[in-house]
């Protein structure tokens, strides 16, 4: 199977670009042996290679690439198959930008083609190609630093746990994860997560219910989060709680119970965060949506959860819009070198800025990940770098610090 692989990444400081030549020479030799055919432009700091042949060979050379310890953020930008090479006659072909006008080189480009139909930039990777070339997106190259740049600090100020009020409850327990800011050390929120009382998974916990009893449920556990993160001292901070967005429709005066609880546990409306996940399909929408306006009305603040992963997100955006999102881990997994996943963050920041959402990045388990959003434009994460979920208790937060 014929397999096209285009990258883009930055040469390390320290590489001589004299060296070049040299390395174009060798690539060569190596593309000949795997019947590998390739162009490779350089503008002096940034490349971008388009690669095709073999899909195994490919894929071995393209793992080669990206442990080659001369360049840096490396990001895939297409990974795809194709009918017939583009490039047949070419082992390594080296377009130095620096050394010719724009317009020529990509005619130089279009003349290297060997394929049976006229290359033209209507083909996909070769848009691709003449984007870099015309350097318009150029303001999306984040350079970011190397992981072992940053030193993550425990800081066990915001540690608390409350076992004497774990220990009374019954049915259910729920472990709290931070929502954090972290070059200003602030935290967002702490979001309540709902676990059985040998701390199982939420799956677990309403593995049981059936039909409408799982909306009951769900609603029902919401006092004893706001029992425990009072009895922790939430003072004034946030607090979010998850739902299944039919539980605001399913279970009668949903939102009056919640309204309710808050003030019974010394809790005000205006620091409750209300988390709908997007992954049910939501059948009722204006019930729904009437729902959510009860919510705001009272001061309580709407997030979308898992924004990207569901059913019905930007449908959701359009018939209302929340406070907050927060981009599923799917999405943020590896951000910093998926070409797709940057195109689809760059294009949520955008729309949540015309609207005056706040985006929150979700599931960040790498410093390069937090590092490639910052410079997004994100300020507000949540995930297993800078703290784990604590059952029955607030964690610690491991804070950057460069080194």
């Amino acid at each position: 199977m014929l397999t096209t692989i285009l990258y883009r990444s930055h040469l390390h400081d320290h590489v001589p670009v004299k060296t070049l030549e040299d390395m174009v020479a060798k690539a060569n030799r190596k593309n000949q042996s795997s019947h590998i055919t390739g162009i490779l432009l350089f503008d002096g700091l940034h490349f971008f290679q388009l690669l095709e042949g073999p899909r195994e060979a490919v894929q071995n050379i393209y793992q080669r690439i990206c442990a080659d310890a001369r360049h840096h953020n490396l990001v895939e930008l297409m990974h795809d198959f194709a009918p017939a090479r583009r490039f047949g006659k070419v082992g390594m072909e080296l377009f130095d930008l620096r050394e010719h006008d724009k317009s020529r080189v990509l005619q130089a480009i279009l003349d290297k083609g060997t394929s049976r139909y006229q290359l033209t930039y209507n083909d996909r990777a070769l848009m691709f190609l003449r984007t870099f070339v015309e350097a318009r997106e150029k303001e999306n190259y984040f350079d970011i630093p190397l992981a072992t740049t940053w030193d993550f600090i425990t800081d066990d100020a915001q540690f608390r746990e409350a076992e004497d009020v774990a220990a009374s409850l019954q049915d259910c327990r729920f472990a709290f994860q931070p929502i954090i800011d972290p070059f200003a050390r602030h935290v967002a929120s702490y979001e309540a997560l709902i676990r059985t009382p040998t701390g199982g998974s939420p799956q677990d916990y309403f593995s049981t219910c059936g039909g409408d009893a799982i909306y009951h449920a769900d609603i029902q556990s919401k006092k004893l989060a706001f029992k425990m993160a009072s009895a922790l001292g939430i003072g004034e901070h946030c607090l979010s709680i998850n739902l299944l967005p039919m539980s605001l429709v399913a279970v009668p005066n949903a939102v009056e119970f919640l309204l309710l609880e808050i003030e019974a546990h010394g809790l005000i409306p205006e620091q409750v965060i209300v988390e709908v996940t997007e992954n049910e399909i939501i059948s009722r929408i204006d019930e729904f949506a009437a729902e959510v306006g009860k919510l705001k009305a009272a001061g309580i603040s709407l997030a979308l959860d898992d924004f990207g992963a569901g059913f019905a997100g930007l449908s959701l955006l359009s018939k209302f819009q929340p406070d907050k999102i927060k981009i599923d881990r799917e999405i943020i997994s590896d951000v910093h070198k998926s070409g797709p996943k940057q195109a689809i963050v760059h294009a949520i920041i955008k729309c949540c800025s015309s609207l005056e959402i706040v985006v929150i990045a979700e599931g960040v388990e790498k410093a390069e990940e937090w590092m490639w959003l910052e410079a997004a434009g994100i300020s507000q994460f949540q995930g297993y770098l800078f703290a784990r979920p604590q059952l029955n208790g607030f964690p610690a937060i491991a804070w950057p610090e460069i080194k």
